[in-house]
């Protein structure tokens, strides 16, 4: 059992995604348009969910092209699948390449005991742990909180990283 930041006890774990995992990961993916796609009114549901596993293949494919070590991830809460982690781990830089909750998850500790769990992990190979996020993410905070600074910007997304415990950042731009 794990105990979340909201001092809930639930027993989260990862485990690799597979292909049997296909329609997990597009709902997974959907849950993070769902409001913008609301507000495309003109769009049929066929055409949105046409959309959306489009979005979500080309997303897959960039990060299988761009980081084909990293490790593809299925989060699971209390043996219920939850959400995915991707996460690249670099010479100098443990990359958060997407941390999604399903919307039922969010707001519960779990992605907060995620987040500390990935800081042990960088402070224990004393790398820095970095994402991209959307500069009106709402996770900016939870991020800042946790000791990230804004690093770069690319358009409207924000490399926020926490430095290794030895100091360094590892400014990248991919």
């Amino acid at each position: 059992m794990n105990t979340t930041a909201s001092g809930v006890r639930r027993s989260i774990s990862l485990r690799a995604a597979t292909p049997e995992d296909a329609e997990l990961l597009v709902a997974i993916y959907a849950s993070t348009r769902a409001d913008e796609l609301a507000l495309v009114t003109w769009w049929s549901d066929e055409q949105k969910s046409g959309f959306v596993m489009m979005q979500s293949e080309a997303q897959h494919e960039h990060y299988l092209k761009t980081y084909p070590q990293a490790q593809y991830s299925i989060v699971s809460v209390d043996n219920r699948s939850a959400g995915r982690l991707y996460l690249a781990d670099g010479e100098t830089e443990l990359r958060i390449l997407d941390l999604t909750l399903l919307p039922e998850y969010r707001n519960s500790g779990v992605g907060t005991y995620l987040w500390e769990q990935l800081l042990a992990e960088s402070t224990e190979k004393n790398k820095a742990l970095g994402v991209y996020v959307e500069s009106f993410n709402p996770a900016l905070r939870l991020l800042e909180r946790l000791g990230f600074a804004k690093v770069n910007e690319n358009g409207i997304y924000f490399l926020m990283q926490r430095p290794s415990s030895g100091g360094a950042t590892t400014e990248t731009t991919d």
